[in-house]
């Protein structure tokens, strides 16, 4: 203390009290947020017993992250502890969101060896907005069903229903399957691809028709071919033809087959498959049913 008998400390005598040091509390002094109560005949600062008490407070709020501009809020009575608290906590979470994105991109770049070019466009993708990578996956449902008025109502409603929902702390493996996503819903081929299908599911309909024929097809098609394969049946082998024949009755296979390759061929089901990784739900079911009927009607037909 002081020896001048005013009970105030020196900034000497306050780092002792609070073990800070002295640069420290000069800091914080010239900032602003711990203003001596005068001045000694010398020009020295001298601090009251209260300034130990502030000066705890602003090392408590330092050490928790905060600025010295929320510090000073605090201080002078602008904002309560518990609403710059509550601010930080919101800083903190956005900024712990990145961070697990970019370990993700990190680890993902490790992983396959990228490029600085791959490496640019992963962290790039892996950054959009919630926002933005449904704009993209909307203009790409867009394109798919421009004017398609015929497309089975299910099919349409389950298209426009997809969503790209990578989630605030992806794993690699999530990172890898936006990226390949964006880049899948952004390729003119694979538009193009998905567009013939949705023109060729129009085709079999008409305008106003009732919804699920789609739906219902697929439901048949898993009835009859989970147990040929099951059994073992080849999509090639003669056994494989009654199956084909309850699908598909007397319908010419090379009609058939443009249809099937079109909605079920391994872009497409890579683009399901994909769709399910980003968004952390089972990946769609009976993939292997749809592939042997197409391998069944390829055989039938390429000869």
């Amino acid at each position: 203390m002081n020896d001048d008998g005013t009970g105030l400390l020196t900034i000497g005598e306050l780092a002792r009290a609070t073990g800070l040091t002295v640069r420290t509390i000069r800091y914080w002094s010239d900032e602003g947020v711990l203003t001596p109560v005068t001045r000694s005949s010398g020009g020295y600062r001298l601090y009251d017993a209260p300034s130990v008490a502030r000066l705890e407070l602003i090392r408590t709020l330092r050490e928790l992250g905060l600025g010295l501009d929320d510090v000073r809020r605090v201080l002078t009575g602008e904002r309560t502890v518990a609403q710059v608290a509550a601010a930080h906590v919101a800083a903190l979470d956005a900024q712990i969101r990145s961070l697990k994105v970019t370990r993700a991109v990190l680890s993902s770049v490790a992983r396959r060896g990228s490029s600085a070019r791959e490496t640019t466009l992963m962290n790039k993708l892996a950054r959009l907005s919630a926002a933005e990578r449904q704009r993209i996956m909307a203009e790409f449902v867009a394109e798919a069903l421009q004017g398609l008025d015929a497309v089975d109502p299910e099919v349409r409603e389950r298209l426009r229903a997809t969503t790209v929902d990578l989630a605030d702390d992806p794993t690699p493996e999530e990172v890898d399957a936006w990226v390949e996503l964006a880049e899948m819903l952004q390729d003119p081929e694979f538009r193009a691809q998905m567009r013939r299908a949705m023109e060729l599911n129009a085709a079999d309909g008409a305008p106003g028709e009732g919804r699920g024929r789609s739906l219902w097809f697929a439901k048949r098609l898993v009835e009859l071919v989970a147990p040929a394969r099951e059994r073992g049946v080849a999509p090639e082998s003669p056994a494989a033809e009654p199956v084909l024949h309850d699908l598909f009755g007397d319908a010419a296979y090379e009609d058939v087959l443009e249809r099937m390759a079109a909605g079920f061929n391994d872009r497409v089901a890579r683009y399901r498959e994909l769709v399910a990784l980003v968004n952390r739900v089972p990946a769609p079911p009976h993939a292997e049913d749809f592939a042997w009927v197409v391998a069944a009607l390829r055989a039938r037909t390429d000869s």
